[in-house]
């Protein structure tokens, strides 16, 4: 890079730090100043946190630590303990057992078998490919709850298949697929209640509340149409952008007709090891679906099996995997986690949906209602690092207003699980987006254009729902 590109690049972020550095300053007196002082501290810190985690270059583990002690120095806590709460949560923990199990399936060559049968479809092209990958994803939450899991197990798929078509590593194909595997893997995670910790709280909000107690089959039917119309739009609209954005690239990815006969990938045959961790996975996997949560809890499964996979004579993870884990983004969910603990605890996050919601006029009509609610949680899922924190505590807000807007509760309520659990614009705005952008194969431009019209149209399609689809099932 050139001085000049150089000193940019340093003038921009001096810039942005002196910004939040006014902004903690002047704030409080301004647009903050319904804020109590603790409130008005937190929000200083989140906006600091979004600038670290999403356009600093401090590394990640060394900002997620920073953040931690600002919360300690901002007295944002009672105590050391309590700033760092996030790494008390077991959602914490499951990322890291699954993705140390993530590894056994490579090593059982789980991604070859996969591309062997794949591969060996007659016929099949990189644009055969690009079609099945969105509707496989928006299945497979039915079977495997954790979209971090899914992540962890079809990248090395994704890998397997870039590499038998010989692109390069970062081809369409795979920009495609990493699209695939973060946008359209966390938003299919909603299709079932036990897709993943946010449709299971978020059906747990709804039991708690009074509103309904729907059972497996009927939340699949009231969110499932609405979920799949917007993933089929998104993903239609991600494939065509960045076949223009890449048209030299695009020919030869999406149209290729190559003959694969005789490559490695046919000649694979599956052994001992993958049936006998094939079986393993599965009996983890139907656990979660036939069990209840509050008896057999969903990190259980999989800490057993991890623990059998260590075992001597198996010795399919050993120590080399465990310190193989990507700490740095540990302490970066962690951390996020702890500033979500704090929102809601000090009631920052309250003040500000109270805020927001006291934007909708109490005479407008049951559309305008909806509209305006639909994009005030679309403004307030932009706060939140994780999508549990936003639920948590806009739930409660928004259901005490449905009286107030005219809007069926239950309509209501889809409204805020659909937007909140479709908007992830911020790589940090989820695990599994922030791991598929790391990859390092999606610019930030095409990240961005994808991350904010995928948003736009999952709030569109619950805006139509809440209008054509929803209010049939109140």
């Amino acid at each position: 890079m050139k001085f000049t590109g150089r000193f940019k690049s340093r003038t921009v972020h001096a810039a942005i730090i002196a910004g939040i550095i006014l902004f903690a300053i002047f704030a409080p007196d301004s647009i903050l100043r319904d804020f109590s002082p603790e409130q008005q501290r937190t929000v200083s810190l989140l906006t600091l946190a979004i600038y670290l985690w999403t356009l600093s270059k401090m590394p990640t583990g060394a900002a997620s630590i920073l953040i931690l002690a600002m919360i300690i120095l901002l007295n944002l806590t009672d105590s050391v303990e309590d700033a760092m709460s996030g790494f008390l949560s077991s959602a914490l923990y499951f990322i890291l057992i699954l993705s140390i199990l993530s590894r056994v399936l490579i090593r059982a060559d789980a991604d070859k078998v996969i591309s062997t049968k794949i591969l060996g479809i007659k016929n099949i092209t990189p644009r055969k490919i690009a079609l099945i990958l969105p509707v496989f994803m928006s299945v497979l939450p039915v079977l495997m709850p954790s979209a971090f899991a899914r992540l962890k197990t079809v990248l090395p798929f994704v890998d397997s298949m870039n590499e038998a078509f010989g692109f390069p590593g970062d081809s369409v194909f795979k920009k495609y697929a990493l699209y695939v595997t973060g946008f359209v893997n966390q938003n299919s995670t909603m299709i079932v209640y036990t897709g993943g910790g946010y449709p299971i709280l978020a059906a747990q909000l709804l039991k708690d509340y009074g509103i309904a107690d729907l059972g497996w089959f009927d939340w699949f039917m009231v969110i499932a149409p609405p979920l799949w119309c917007a993933i089929i739009v998104t993903s239609m609209f991600s494939w065509f952008y960045l076949k223009l954005s890449y048209p030299s690239e695009s020919a030869e990815d999406f149209t290729m007709e190559k003959d694969l006969t005789g490559m490695d990938h046919h000649e694979y045959r599956p052994t001992k090891r993958f049936w006998f961790v094939v079986l393993t996975f599965s009996m983890m996997i139907l656990t979660w679906i036939f069990t209840d949560p509050e008896k057999v809890p969903t990190l259980l499964p999989p800490m057993i099996l991890l623990v059998l996979y260590a075992l001597p004579k198996i010795e399919l993870i050993t120590d080399k995997d465990i310190r193989g884990f990507n700490w740095e983004n540990f302490l970066l969910i962690g951390a996020s986690l702890s500033i979500g603990v704090i929102l809601d605890q000090n009631g920052t996050a309250r003040v500000i949906a109270e805020q927001l919601i006291g934007l909708v006029p109490e005479d407008a009509g049951t559309v305008l209602n909806i509209i305006i609610v639909a994009v005030i949680m679309f403004l307030f899922r932009m706060i939140f690092i994780v999508p549990t924190s936003a639920v948590i505590v806009i739930f409660p807000v928004m259901i005490s207003y449905a009286d107030m807007t005219g809007v069926q509760v239950l309509t209501l309520a889809f409204i805020v699980i659909m937007i909140i659990g479709g908007t992830n614009i911020l790589p940090i705005h989820s695990p599994t987006l922030y791991f598929a952008f790391k990859e390092g194969v999606l610019s930030r431009k095409d990240h961005y254009v994808m991350a904010v019209f995928s948003s736009l149209t999952f709030l569109v399609v619950s805006i139509l729902a809440a209008l054509l689809y929803w209010n049939m099932w109140c």
